[in-house]
């Protein structure tokens, strides 16, 4: 891998421009395109591609310095004009735009080549048409630089899986390289991509939070890390999220370890969420817990334990402050209960002490199981004094889980 990567960074680097680039023989291709679409050839090539157009110069512009507009490149360019370097740049969403000196423009016919880079998906000069022009003084020419161009595939780049979802891959980028610098402690917010997975994400978190303390080498340093948020995805009875979720609580058993739940604080529309500074303050909030010491109400209510009375759960919570408490003027919400035909229905709730809520429904006369917050885009308003919600939870390990295959 690592002999992969330098040998593509190495031909990153080439130009291997010359002025006596022999083009007589290339085929034509018309641009703006992406070059899979225009040559099925080239319809699985990442690496390089080089272009070449001739333009007309008129003589009342010769010696005059001009702008080279050349729209959108994917992925990264270097731009000559005639002899001339007049530009470089990665990115494909940034348009391209170079000053061309004016000893370089001349009378009659002058070239434009373009090392083209593309490191996946699609490349080349892909426009749009009105982006494609020689300017002069601040005004357009009529040099439009769109229509056929000359161009020749020359070194692909080395086939390597680099999308970041791949074992290892970014550990390997990312995280190995800081292995030798000191550290206080971890914030992760990850598990979006894990949701169809929960159950193997019950082993692998845990174990990835031992190895990365186990690569350090300095002891059970404190690991922060963030719940998922409320998000509206899959359909009707899809309950991944709250299943991740679970897996996400388990990982607390771990000592050194705290939780920023934010199923109040999400986007249902929008999986990144856009508010960070409670996230943030949530995480700060267990740090001064867990990486520093201090004896604060640093997580919100968590389930802890029940008992059956009657017709009625009875709940009990740590990490409760100074007590539960609903959002004012709201009853409480987001809990279902089930007996033992294990079909769950909407429950009345209430806090009936500092650490104690009730859940009953009248169509469960003999309840065997809890459950809050178990959905994708919950709605739930159980907090402490502190003004911490609590985690979604579930009293019961019955194997409903679409996840049960993903055992490790």
């Amino acid at each position: 891998m690592t002999a992969l990567l330098s040998e593509a960074n190495a031909q990153m680097q080439q130009e291997n421009f010359s002025p006596d680039l022999d083009t007589e023989e290339w085929p034509s291709m018309q641009l703006p395109a992406s070059w899979e679409e225009a040559d099925t050839a080239l319809a699985a090539f990442d690496g390089f591609v080089w272009f070449q157009k001739t333009i007309d110069i008129p003589e009342r512009y010769a010696g005059q310095a001009m702008t080279l507009h050349l729209g959108r490149i994917d992925d990264a360019d270097i731009t000559w004009f005639n002899d001339e370097k007049v530009g470089q740049t990665y990115g494909n969403n940034n348009f391209r735009t170079y000053e061309v000196p004016a000893s370089v423009v001349k009378a009659g016919e002058n070239t434009i080549t373009v090392r083209v880079q593309d490191n996946a998906g699609n490349g080349g000069l892909m426009g749009p048409v009105n982006q494609m022009y020689m300017e002069l003084s601040g005004e357009q020419t009529g040099i439009s630089l769109d229509g056929p161009w000359k161009y020749n595939a020359t070194e692909p780049l080395p086939k390597v899986d680099m999308f970041p979802s791949e074992p290892a891959i970014l550990y390997n980028a990312m995280i190995n390289p800081l292995i030798p610098f000191m550290l206080k402690g971890v914030i992760w917010y990850q598990g979006e991509s894990n949701a169809s997975r929960a159950k193997q994400y019950q082993t692998l978190f845990p174990l990835m939070i031992e190895d990365w303390r186990n690569q350090w080498g300095i002891g059970k340093f404190p690991f922060l890390f963030v719940q998922l948020a409320n998000f509206i995805t899959g359909g009707p009875g899809d309950d991944s999220w709250a299943e991740l979720r679970e897996a996400q609580l388990m990982a607390l058993d771990l000592d050194n370890t705290g939780m920023a739940v934010t199923i109040d604080i999400g986007d249902s529309t929008d999986i990144h969420p856009r508010n960070k500074q409670d996230v943030g303050k949530r995480l700060a909030i267990a740090a001064l817990k867990v990486a520093y010491g201090q004896e604060n109400a640093w997580s919100g209510p968590m389930y802890e334990s029940m008992r059956v009375e009657g017709d009625s759960v009875i709940l009990t919570f740590s990490e409760v402050a100074e007590g539960l408490m609903v959002v004012p003027g709201e009853k409480l919400k987001g809990f279902t209960i089930a007996g033992a035909d294990q079909q769950f229905y909407p429950a009345t709730a209430k806090i009936i002490s500092e650490n104690e809520v009730s859940v009953k429904s009248p169509q469960v006369a003999e309840p065997e199981a809890v459950r809050y917050g178990w959905a994708n885009n919950p709605k739930t308003n159980l907090y402490n004094e502190a003004f911490l919600p609590a985690s979604p939870f579930r009293t019961d390990d019955w194997e409903n889980l679409q996840n049960n295959q993903n055992e490790i």
